[in-house]
């Protein structure tokens, strides 16, 4: 089996800021790789508490939710949505999210875990403006978001961006964007795609450029940005250049800008943990063993390359795991999402856990309890058991893949009871 990587802690903007490098860090490291039997122990930093597993990237199953491979029990987890905790939000979470999670140990033997907390937040909510089929790009609050085939479509978009195009061109159209910035494009790479009915406001995620303190406007991407309207008392005192918001917009424009009613920003420090484990973009390389992923600094001196190391560039899609030691990611392994698109455990393949709750036989489809989303057998294998037992009440663990529409589609159908 091929055991998944980890991150941790709260998320106001996915990529924060982090900590630097302490000097007890190889110690910590050397402690942190030092684990025996079926789990990893968390590592003591002779301070407060540490948590023994981080884990950041997109949710790719449900049961318990799956991130980078893991199944974490999210039960007696607490849930923040954008840093505000909801207690009845867990069954919020849905595949494609991008979320970071803080927990317990890991069983390398069963890959899971109990998950600690669970933060999560999109990155952009707006309008659409236009749709580009033949690219897969989508334009939204002056943005521009690339969608691919691990992009998860809500059910409301089954048909992905034809879908999407075809609303366009009947009408408004308004969308929530999961996403992971991809500094090397400047584009968002979506994870996941919802329609929204109404909003009350838009929100944006990103990094401020182009900054004026007497307009008081800054630029995110190609949105222009007037923040005049908030109090300065309200404002981040350390508004600059380069700093991560999530802003919140008024739904009409004025003069051609977008107009914040909110800004929020935070310095988040990642909590020391033996079992970490990322999944996300390269933002900066510094030197062929020191790079950024989603904000998080990674040391990868000591670090294995299954893969070589000739894709480490600015905007590459990395699995890195290793221990977190002061805010540093240090790596034992990095590869490349590239080399393994068509790996039979591809953590893109959604991994689904649960009881059914709808058949339709004509349609040759059915539904999870809980869930909305619809998954086709048709075409599928079936393991202690035939397509006799799927029905109602029948417990499932499902091996699936993405179609090119966006819809699940059942690839192994295990029976668990």
């Amino acid at each position: 089996m091929h055991h998944p990587r980890l991150t941790s802690q709260p998320l106001l903007s996915l990529s924060f800021q982090r900590r630097g490098l302490g000097g007890g860090l190889l110690a910590l490291a050397l402690l942190a790789g030092c684990g025996g039997g079926g789990s990893d122990a968390a590592v003591g930093t002779g301070g407060g508490a540490t948590v023994a597993s981080y884990a950041l990237g997109p949710i790719t199953g449900y049961g318990s939710i799956v991130v980078n491979g893991v199944h974490y029990n999210e039960k007696s987890a607490r849930v923040f949505e954008d840093d505000v905790e909801c207690g009845a939000c867990a069954s919020a979470l849905k595949l494609g999210m991008v979320v970071e999670i803080q927990g317990g140990a890991v069983d390398t033997s069963t890959s899971r875990a109990n998950a600690a907390t669970v933060r999560f937040g999109s990155e952009l909510k707006g309008p659409v403006s236009a749709v580009d089929t033949s690219g897969g790009l989508i334009t939204l609050l002056d943005q521009t978001v690339a969608v691919s085939s691990s992009t998860v479509w809500d059910s409301s978009l089954t048909g992905g961006i034809t879908k999407l195009a075809e609303l366009l061109a009947a009408g408004p159209v308004l969308l929530e964007v999961h996403a992971q910035f991809n500094s090397a494009t400047g584009q968002y790479l979506a994870t996941r795609i919802e329609l929204e009915t109404s909003l009350s406001s838009y929100k944006l995620r990103g990094t401020v450029a182009s900054l004026d303190t007497v307009a008081t406007t800054f630029k995110i991407g190609n949105a222009i940005i007037n923040y005049g309207g908030i109090p300065t008392a309200s404002r981040p005192a350390n508004l600059a250049d380069g700093l991560k918001l999530r802003v919140r917009l008024a739904t009409a424009q004025v003069n051609g800008q977008w107009v914040a009613t909110t800004l929020s920003t935070g310095v988040r420090k990642v909590e020391d943990s033996s079992h970490a484990h990322l999944r996300g973009t390269i933002g900066t390389v510094n030197s062929p063993t020191s790079f950024t992923v989603d904000g998080i600094t990674v040391d990868a001196s000591n670090a294995s390359w299954p893969d070589g190391t000739t894709g480490l560039v600015a905007g590459a899609r990395v699995e890195v795991e290793g221990a977190m030691v002061n805010g540093v990611l240090v790596a034992t392994k990095v590869e490349f999402d590239s080399h393994h698109s068509g790996d039979d455990d591809d953590r893109n393949k959604p991994e689904i856990d649960g009881t059914v709750s709808a058949v339709d036989t004509s349609a040759k489809t059915f539904q999870i309890e809980g869930r909305s989303e619809t998954i086709s057998y048709a075409g599928a294998s079936f393991k202690d058991g035939t397509v006799a037992k799927l029905l109602v009440g029948a417990v499932v663990e499902v091996k699936a893949r993405l179609a090119s529409d966006g819809s699940l589609v059942a690839k192994v159908v295990e029976f668990k009871s």
